[in-house]
């Protein structure tokens, strides 16, 4: 099982090409508003997550995560359900 801090740190990694510059991420980032992400980023930045942790992300939980640390639970909860 990875630790929160690990996952994070992958997250932010999938994360930096969609970040402004001089833009520091944190787990209070809003997805949206801070990285203005469009539909098309969130499915590429699904489908990298999906692939650097080895899961499935169900699309029914994306309304639940707005921030870096909701993405962050939700892949640990995703990780430790085995999917």
């Amino acid at each position: 099982m990875q630790s929160s801090e690990a996952v994070q740190t992958q997250l932010y990694q999938i994360l930096n090409p969609f970040v402004p510059a001089g833009f520091e991420l944190v787990t209070e980032t809003d997805l949206v508003a801070d990285l203005d992400l469009d539909s098309m980023k969130v499915m590429d930045i699904v489908a990298d997550v999906e692939d650097t942790f080895d899961i499935a992300v169900p699309l029914n939980i994306l309304p639940d995560v707005r921030t870096v640390g909701d993405f962050v639970g939700q892949i640990q909860k995703l990780l430790e359900d085995g999917l």
